[in-house]
């Protein structure tokens, strides 16, 4: 895995007492993004899928929407103090006619792998325009393959079942069939990385199919959804007040507390047939 886990001694106390032992830790470091040779965003990532991550970022981000749109990607010199290569400056150049990211949406020269909106130039940017609206999309979803996929998305988190430090997003068709699992210290960076997937290999957009978050289900990445054309956003924790928000104008299912048989639709509750539910309890008394 080189290095998306490194070891680490630490000191192990509980109530049989104390021993040292090595610690498989999530490794985080951090990427700078460059577009035709301009530094757009500096995110901390788990090395590892770092060309899905950038261009899942640039789709989200509304730069680009297909894999035509990027023409080349590479690692840039990036040496740490011994001299080695660290992979951790990568450049990717726009193919002829696509236009630049637009400054009013560049992140500031920093962004934590934990909030992916902070150093937005404005809030009001981060609004942005999908080339694939999910809102017509027909599909439906049943709250037993709903059930399942938390469970299906744990099993494929191989770091996590190591270190226990990493979030996870899932890409899963609506009848449960998983497409790709991404792991990341960021959810955001997980998101992208497995949109980056999906772009790469001709899939977006995305109808027809669940987005899976291990953590809870922010506002950014609802829009990643929407950018991405992803109809439904189900997470394992809870969505905040703005994530609702733009699912409803955005026209997206989205579900959080997905835990077990249990779960909470905040938008978009059209998509998730009932009919099992209602006939199971038809009959049956307060």
């Amino acid at each position: 895995m080189g290095r998306v886990t490194v070891r680490r001694p630490v000191l192990r106390l509980s109530a049989h007492g104390e021993h040292h032992r090595p610690d498989a830790l999530a490794a985080e470091e951090p990427l700078e993004i460059r577009v035709d040779g301009r530094a757009l965003a500096v995110t901390m990532r788990t090395p590892g899928h770092d060309v899905e991550l950038a261009h899942g970022f640039l789709l989200t981000e509304g730069v680009i929407g297909a894999p035509a749109d990027v023409r080349t990607a590479r690692y840039c010199d990036s040496v740490d103090a011994d001299g080695h290569h660290t992979y951790n400056v990568l450049d990717l150049a726009l193919a002829e006619g696509v236009p630049p990211p637009d400054p009013g949406v560049e992140r500031n020269f920093y962004t934590t792998s934990s909030c992916g909106v902070c150093g937005k130039a404005a809030l009001d940017a981060v609004r942005l325009k999908t080339r694939f609206s999910p809102a017509a999309d027909p599909c439906t979803i049943t709250p037993r393959v709903l059930a399942a996929l938390p469970d299906i998305l744990r099993d494929r988190q191989r770091v996590f079942a190591s270190t226990g430090g990493l979030h996870a997003a899932g890409l899963f068709t609506v009848a449960g069939s998983p497409l790709v699992v991404r792991e990341d210290v960021g959810r955001h960076n997980a998101v992208d990385k497995a949109l980056g997937w999906a772009l790469l290999n001709a899939r977006v957009p995305l109808s027809a199919t669940v987005l899976m978050v291990s953590g809870r289900a922010s506002f950014e990445l609802v829009q990643k959804a929407a950018m991405a054309g992803i109809p439904i956003l189900a997470a394992v924790s809870a969505p905040s007040s703005l994530a609702v928000d733009l699912a409803d104008e955005q026209g997206i299912t989205l579900i959080g507390f997905l835990r077990g048989e249990t779960m909470n639709v905040y938008a978009g509750t059209n998509r998730v047939c009932r009919s099992d539910i209602q006939s199971s309890t038809a009959g049956q008394g307060p």
